[in-house]
């Protein structure tokens, strides 16, 4: 997939993949962490003769820009930069598209820009942030799960970045990734995109910036006395949430309460599959995409 250079107008520069008819209905796809735009290149390669298919590399990331202030990855810069790079390119409306971080910032574009900009959102293994910090506090297995988030905020661990790139903090950190899934080219792919350690940290900094509490697995599993959940509206767009049963990042405990605060939803639940659904098993995430945007 070609990509190009563009320029938005907070001065972050992005490369992007653009790839479709300009005049068709517009899509764009938010990868996660730690990838990059290739996570939807299957998607991609079946919907750019209907749609065009917006990709970028977000800030932080291989080519793009990456400041390295923890400031700068804030959730509000990160929502702003997917409208601004559709005013640079001309898209009036869109369908939002994401995955894990990705999909964690198309939560918020969806909720901001409901049916002025944004037409439909697809949500895959990215949990709404209501439920998400709610899970965080009163789920073990959640809890337990995200501990990895305290290790990539702790600034102590920095010099396994420094040594080792990401891989280092990884190989500390993380439980639920499964290098066997991955095709050999597109690993070492991401291997080589890791050794940038200005990207390393503007990775990091997605975690460091978030407002989101994960208690240690020590402290109870309560919501905090006084606890209110962040005031965020209903969505109200047609929405799909995709979501790989065996993740073992986000347990489907994350889909629990949805159909309270999005009307109109859809749930499709694939099975035998890990966190990383759009490649692990591209061909359900594919089927799931054509019903819901044909309906």
């Amino acid at each position: 997939m070609q990509q190009k250079r563009i320029e938005l107008a907070n001065g972050i520069h992005l490369d992007v993949v653009d790839e479709g008819p300009v005049d068709a209905p517009v899509m764009i796809f938010l990868h996660g962490f730690p990838e990059n735009h290739r996570t939807w290149r299957h998607q991609i390669a079946r919907f750019k003769d209907r749609y065009r298919c917006i990709a970028p590399d977000q800030r932080g990331y291989r080519g793009s820009s990456k400041p390295q202030e923890v400031e700068a990855y804030t959730p509000d810069k990160l929502i702003g930069d997917v409208f601004l790079l559709a005013d640079a390119l001309g898209i009036a409306q869109f369908t939002i598209v994401g995955h894990d971080w990705g999909g964690a910032i198309a939560w918020g574009v969806a909720l901001g820009g409901q049916h002025a900009r944004v037409e439909r959102a697809i949500i895959a293994n990215a949990p709404h942030p209501v439920i998400f910090q709610q899970l965080l506090y009163t789920h073990p297995d959640q809890r337990s799960a995200s501990q990895y988030i305290r290790e990539f905020r702790d600034p102590a661990n920095d010099h396994l970045i420094r040594e080792h790139g990401i891989t280092g903090i990884l190989m500390k950190a993380v439980k639920w990734d499964r290098p066997s899934t991955m095709p050999a080219e597109e690993r070492a792919m991401l291997l080589k995109d890791w050794e940038d350690r200005d990207a390393c940290f503007g990775m990091l900094n997605y975690y460091r910036a978030s407002q989101l509490t994960v208690p240690a697995i020590d402290e109870p599993f309560a919501l905090p006395d006084g606890y209110t959940a962040p005031p965020l509206p209903k969505l109200t767009i047609p929405t799909l949430v995709i979501w790989a049963l065996d993740d073992l990042a986000l347990p489907p405990e994350n889909l629990e309460g949805l159909d309270a605060i999005i009307d109109p939803l859809t749930v499709v639940k694939v099975p035998d599959c890990g966190h990383f659904v759009p490649w692990e098993a591209p061909e359900a995430v594919i089927a799931a995409m054509e019903q819901f945007l044909q309906s």
